[in-house]
């Protein structure tokens, strides 16, 4: 049967700026560059990003995935032990280095950067509040920045609202990068409402990218029928993106891993379809998903886009003399 006869029209809105951020194409490039330059294996510890396909696609390259340092067994000391992009507690590269391993630290620069504020708000004297998910390694990483009971953890506004500080005149917040901006915006709120002396971090810490995705999204998805978001379920920005979706108009949204786990049944008919990506989701993704409609659909891609991103982070000093060519990156960026 010819699976292009009488194919219903679709239109799809496909998102600018979507999928890999700075910080994770630079995460993943430190991981290949570390294999090309040291030879397999090369130790992870966590996910380098929430990304299966990712994550599969460097353990065949040679890279080993643990959980914690005490994995790496004692012949592969020597090989590199890569820490993922979203951040460390300060006990893990104490750690390593008590193991005498040799680690490479991808966490993103911009997590960085708020691991840095939080630790400015604590030598000012501030009580930290960190605006997150918990059990999120990006939240584990920054709370690990600061001694133990200097940091108190806010999720949603009944959080902020229940929140009994020791000392409600000398607090300072920060936010995990990923969040929602409008989500956020209410618990920030409420915390100012109640605390009025809260100091704001000096810069925003939800970063440029997370705005980036949210922002288009929420431009593309009213009159949307359908809205897919390619991400993991672990992903916290690629779930806020499907929230946003919603929120702003689009009839169903639904976070999409690959195009196999599409059931088309449940899709149904559909007219105008909206296509993002998490920023740890590969573009070869996208092309994927995209293909997949087609052959049942005859599409037309609009492209939605609401800024242009050029951030580039450098890779790791013992790393920038190893080239990278296109072909190295060919199986995430298509």
């Amino acid at each position: 049967m010819n699976m292009h006869v009488n194919r219903p029209p679709l239109t799809i809105r496909l998102c600018g700026p979507r999928g890999f951020c700075a910080g994770v194409d630079r995460a993943i490039q430190i991981v290949v560059l570390a294999l090309k330059a040291y030879g397999a294996p090369v130790y992870v510890r966590h996910e380098i990003v929430h990304n299966r396909y990712v994550v599969e696609g460097l353990e065949a390259k040679g890279a080993i995935f643990v959980e914690e340092l005490n994995e790496i067994p004692e012949e592969h000391r020597a090989q590199p032990v890569v820490f993922s992009a979203h951040g460390v507690p300060k006990s893990v590269p104490e750690d390593a280095q008590s193991r005498n391993l040799f680690y490479l630290d991808a966490t993103c620069p911009l997590v960085s950067k708020v691991h840095k504020q939080a630790m400015r708000h604590q030598r000012l004297g501030r009580h930290v509040i960190l605006i997150g998910h918990a059990g999120h390694p990006e939240v584990i990483g920054t709370m690990g920045q600061l001694p133990e009971g200097t940091v108190s953890l806010i999720d949603t506004i009944a959080d902020a609202e229940s929140y009994q500080p020791l000392d409600p005149d000398n607090l300072g917040y920060v936010t995990q990068t990923t969040l929602s901006v409008d989500d956020t915006a209410g618990v920030i709120a409420k915390l100012q409402e109640r605390f009025p002396n809260l100091t704001a971090p000096s810069a925003d810490s939800i970063c440029y990218a997370t705005t980036n995705r949210q922002e288009a999204v929420k431009q593309a998805a009213p009159g949307c029928d359908l809205f897919i978001v390619v991400g993991a379920p672990n992903s916290s920005n690629s779930k806020r993106l499907v929230e946003v979706a919603l929120r702003a108009g689009a009839t169903r949204s639904l976070l999409v891993q690959r195009a196999a786990e599409i059931d088309w049944a449940e899709i149904g008919e559909i007219g105008t379809l909206g296509i993002s990506a998490g920023a740890s989701a590969p573009e070869v993704i996208v092309d994927e998903i995209i293909e997949a409609f087609r052959e049942r659909f005859d599409a037309k891609v609009e492209l939605a886009i609401t800024a242009e991103e050029n951030e580039h982070f450098l890779v790791n000093r013992e790393l920038r003399d190893v080239e990278l060519t296109r072909e190295d990156m060919a199986w995430v960026n298509g």
